[in-house]
């Protein structure tokens, strides 16, 4: 009888522990954002030999990576406005780096906000929206180095950060930029990785992942790098990593033949640093190759960064519930096409690296998919299964690329440069110049990536592109209507 009783009560234990199992819904997943600034695929993983980039290299071969994606617009404010809306530039919004999504689009729900919305502690930290200041509210925690440290001049904290992000740490150089609030466009400084500005975010997000462990909330954690972005500041041990006499200049320091005027950038970025000459002077061969060293420098440094967040990551065990989006904002020009900028139409200024892994895929690879940055948006929300704003979105969800890296992707995509409108197919980049007075096409250009992958002729004059011109200018014109004429 007794044993019989225990039967019963063991069946019965048993039971309700089987139907509460069941009946426990999963942890919803985490998701981790690192975003580069200026960092097109100048990685090992994308063929860049040269390049030593061992933790995202190891990113990608675990994960997904796209070998066809793009920016909307090349500018840091109105690329990350796009992406974290899910909104494409247009004739009104998103137009330069200054944007405030607060100002261009006040009633969208953004991606942090919906995360927010849905239970998520998210922690901006770093460059994230390009202004410190924007929808703050999208946020549990804003972070941003020195941002609201002591402010003698009485600036707001976005204008703070921004006077002293350039984080020179030699002092001949930091006296030089005291004085003038100028500086030199690249520093070798014999410093550890956590001095400059990035290693600072780094050792914050690393103690955010510490803190997170035990939250029984999902996390939207943010890392947004300065690097590769001017000015090129990394410890020497990464300058060391690239002896200067390996270091090329591009082999295309020349404007491409055929390209029109107007696609050769106004930017006066670069030459706001000292030891640059003014607007329409040449960069020197010397000048230019320690740039080049530089920006390869700041890459290796960033690498080494993100190694360092995705350890801890790994050590906390959270690695098994996190999925991982490494993106860039754009592009940046190295000399190529005799520019040294992100703002142009260029596919040295619009393709970007992105990396998306996740332990709910089961499955890595590489896809030559044609893909946007509006396309983060909808993936991370059906990753995570939220539901998505109505009638907002205008990105496609890459999930099923992500299950399935041989599915051929969108047939095209639109970038948007100021009065450049381009539509990229996954053979051909077409682009108008477009008078935004009277909305009359004034210049063209059509690259054959197939055949001209560098882009170094513009064929759109040609006779026997005709045909190709005329499909791509109605597909431009018919699919992005709105976004070219702003209605």
């Amino acid at each position: 009888m007794k044993a019989n009783y225990l039967k019963i009560m063991l069946g019965c234990f048993l039971g309700t522990l089987l139907f509460s199992c069941k009946n426990t819904p999963a942890p919803k997943p985490n998701v981790l954002l690192l975003y580069m600034d200026d960092l097109r695929p100048q990685l090992g993983c994308y063929g860049q030999t040269q390049i030593q980039s061992p933790n995202i290299d190891k990113l990608a071969k675990e994960g997904i990576q796209f070998n066809s994606a793009y920016c909307n617009v090349a500018v840091c404010g109105a690329s990350r406005a796009s992406m974290l809306t899910g909104i494409r530039p247009t004739k009104n919004i998103f137009r330069d780096y200054k944007v405030f999504v607060q100002e261009d689009t006040p009633n969208v729900t953004t991606l942090p906000q919906l995360f927010k919305q849905n239970g998520y502690t998210t922690i901006s930290n770093g460059k994230i929206y390009h202004h410190l200041d924007d929808r703050m509210s999208d946020w549990n925690e804003v972070w941003r180095p020195y941002a609201f440290d002591e402010n003698p001049d009485g600036l707001a904290p976005t204008d703070w950060w921004q006077s002293l992000w350039c984080d020179y740490l030699l002092p001949k150089n930091r006296a030089i930029y005291k004085a003038t609030n100028k500086g030199p466009a690249y520093e070798k400084a014999e410093v550890n990785d956590s001095d400059y500005i990035d290693g600072i975010l780094t050792n914050k997000v690393i103690n955010d992942l510490e803190e997170l462990k035990n939250n029984k909330q999902p996390f939207f954690l943010t890392a947004g790098f300065i690097s590769p972005h001017l000015p090129f500041n990394a410890p020497a041990l990464h300058w060391n990593k690239y002896p200067r006499n390996t270091i090329k200049k591009p082999y295309n320091d020349f404007v491409a033949k055929n390209a029109p005027k107007a696609s050769i950038s106004s930017s006066a970025e670069l030459h706001q640093y000292t030891g640059i000459p003014p607007i329409g002077k040449k960069v020197s061969d010397s000048t230019a190759i320690s740039l080049i060293h530089g920006y390869y420098a700041t890459v290796s440094y960033v690498d080494a960064l993100v190694g360092k967040i995705l350890a801890k990551l790994k050590a906390t065990g959270l690695d098994k519930n996190t999925i991982i989006v490494l993106v860039s904002d754009h592009g940046y020009n190295l000399q190529e096409h005799a520019q040294w900028t992100k703002w142009t139409s260029h596919r040295t200024s619009t393709q970007i690296p992105l990396i998306i892994s996740s332990p709910f895929i089961g499955k890595s690879g590489t896809t030559n998919a044609l893909t946007e940055l509006v396309d983060i948006y909808p993936t991370l929300t059906e990753l995570c299964n939220l539901e998505v704003p109505k009638n907002q979105l205008e990105g496609k969800s890459l999930v099923p690329i992500l299950n399935n890296t041989s599915l051929k992707g969108k047939s095209h995509i639109f970038i948007n440069n100021s009065n450049a409108y381009t539509i990229k197919t996954p053979k051909y980049s077409y682009t108008e110049y477009i008078n935004k007075k009277n909305n009359q096409t004034f210049a063209r250009m059509l690259y054959d990536h197939e055949k001209d992958p560098d882009e170094n002729e513009n064929i759109a004059e040609l006779a026997t592109y005709s045909t190709i011109v005329d499909k791509l200018h109605n597909e431009l014109h018919r699919s992005y209507r709105s976004n070219i004429y702003g209605n």
